[in-house]
């Protein structure tokens, strides 16, 4: 996300599915779009474990049966208990929240689904727009499952800050320069406080919602699901999750799909340099597509980004104020960003530096409200933000050294003159971090796995295209397809290909071709 204080990461498949709803109006289409028919094999409310043998502290997770309950028009939700620290399976446990989705048709059996995030939610990914998750073949052929992973949403949560807090931490003008010695000083004490919040709030959970603890849930949820081999469609940070799970349990992978990738031997630096380049690459192409066009408020691609530019730099030296709260550069930052994840919703961004340019902030806080899950009464729908932070944490490792920060700055700036200089520093929120990352960056190979598929889109902004080629390559038995276009994320967004190349694979195991382009 585009605040100094926290790292940019991929935005979840749930979040630009709101966008596109948002964009388009169609709002009352979508959401009804997980209200289907009567299925025709409706499963048992009750799990048949595997049985598969484990050791005397993994058995009551592996071995438990799931007991479903309806929660809304042909869905079912339950819990499932894990080990809140795999280093100690004995020891106490904590609770994921599930959601189900019947077959439409003959069921060939369950597929896992995650949106992204990290810190995004299965249960409401499938519960309130199911016909994102998936197409209409699939959910002919499986009972979607979606789950909150450990720290997220309806599961046992990450816990920090209360409204007024956060919107302090994603909202609040940090004084000073940025980059100077009183910012960083301010942006470090900020980070400590709601690095302190979490630690209070949340509990011992803080220091076990990294991925690979959360991989290890899945394989649980497998187990108990009655699956000896898991099938998952992973979306962005999704991606991610179902990638570690392969490399853990290689044998246990079934049909995955991992849509928008993340390179898994990526650092923290990485990421935020490459998003930097992906989302400059994506206001030139959104640029290019308005200039000439009804509504555009720009009258060449070079003037356009210097404008953007201004407007940045005016609103940090001279906040807009709208209902009360400050927009500065972060906040203006994250504005603009979320419409350039999908480009059917760059048409908002016409709007959004109309009025910016007025001086008016009401929309830009409409567009960062959105990004945020920020709700018109001041609360917050879930605790993505949260756990997105907690997760990351644990996941890359950071760099408190302040001159190592600054020339980090110096080449995102360089990269991307306009956007890059408002996603420098991030390493301050996880630096002053309660725990540590263990994890080993490297490439995950997943020796011995059945065939990845890794759909990769040459124009997405959040994952860009470089990183599904990576974990192609990487894979033993990966299986890249590409999709020449924008937006973050391919499958099942209007391309045919695309979408018939998945379907075919998941449904009847049919591998894409090797070097499919869409």
């Amino acid at each position: 996300m585009p605040d100094a204080r926290r790292d940019p990461q991929a935005r979840g498949r749930r979040g630009i599915r709101a966008l596109a709803v948002f964009a388009t109006l169609a709002a009352a289409t979508l959401l009804t779009a997980c209200v289907g028919p009567a299925t025709r094999n409706a499963p048992s409310m009750r799990s048949t474990p595997t049985g598969e043998h484990v050791s005397a502290a993994l058995a009551p997770y592996y071995h438990q049966t799931l007991l479903w309950a309806p929660c809304g028009t042909d869905l079912q939700c339950t819990h499932a208990s894990v080990p809140l620290d795999w280093a100690h399976p004995a020891g106490a446990h904590i609770s994921l929240a599930l959601i189900r989705h019947p077959a439409t048709g003959q069921s060939d059996g369950d597929l896992l689904v995650n949106p992204g995030g990290p810190g995004g939610s299965g249960v409401d990914f499938v519960r309130d727009s199911l016909a994102s998750a998936v197409d209409a073949t699939v959910e002919r052929h499986f009972t979607v499952i979606g789950f909150d992973p450990r720290g997220v949403g309806a599961s046992t949560p990450v816990k920090c800050l209360p409204p007024s807090g956060l919107d302090h931490y994603l909202y609040g003008i940090t004084p000073g320069t940025p980059g100077s010695a009183t910012w960083i000083t301010a942006s470090i004490k900020e980070a400590t406080t709601f690095a302190d919040a979490c630690r209070k709030n949340t509990g011992p959970l803080l220091a076990h919602v990294d991925t690979a603890s959360a991989a290890r849930d899945m394989d649980v949820l497998r187990a108990a699901l009655g699956q000896k081999k898991l099938d998952y469609l992973g979306y962005s940070y999704g991606t991610y999750l179902g990638t570690v799970y392969a490399g853990l349990f290689p044998g246990k992978v079934g049909r995955f799909v991992l849509d928008g990738a993340l390179d898994p031997a990526s650092t923290n630096f990485d990421v935020t340099l490459e998003q930097a380049k992906g989302f400059e690459r994506a206001l030139t192409a959104y640029l290019t597509a308005c200039i000439g066009t009804k509504g555009c408020p720009f009258t060449s691609v070079t003037e356009g980004l210097g404008e953007v530019r201004r407007l940045l730099a005016q609103v940090t030296a001279h906040p807009l104020h709208s209902g009360g709260r400050a927009l500065g550069a972060n906040t203006l930052v994250t504005a603009i960003i979320y419409p350039l994840y999908d480009a059917n919703a760059w048409s908002l961004l016409n709007r959004l530096f109309t009025q910016v340019r007025r001086g008016d902030a009401a929309f830009a806080f409409t567009l960062a409200d959105a990004y945020n899950e920020r709700q018109s009464d001041g609360s917050y729908k879930d605790n993505s933000a949260e756990a997105f932070t907690a997760i990351n944490c644990l996941d890359y490792h950071y760099d408190d050294n302040v001159a190592h920060m600054r020339a980090q700055a110096a080449r995102l700036e360089k990269a991307a003159p306009v956007i890059g200089r408002y996603l420098a520093y991030g390493d301050i929120s996880c630096a002053v971090w309660p725990y540590r990352s263990t994890v080993h960056r490297g490439p995950i190979h997943a020796a011995g796995a059945a065939p990845i598929v890794v759909v990769g889109t040459t124009g997405d902004p959040a994952t860009p295209y470089a990183w599904a080629k990576a974990l192609a390559s990487q894979l033993d038995s990966g299986r890249l397809i590409t999709y020449r276009g924008q937006g973050h994320t391919a499958y099942n967004k209007s391309n045919a290909c695309v979408d018939d190349a998945v379907d075919d694979y998941l449904t009847r195991g049919t591998l894409p071709r090797r070097g499919l382009t869409c």
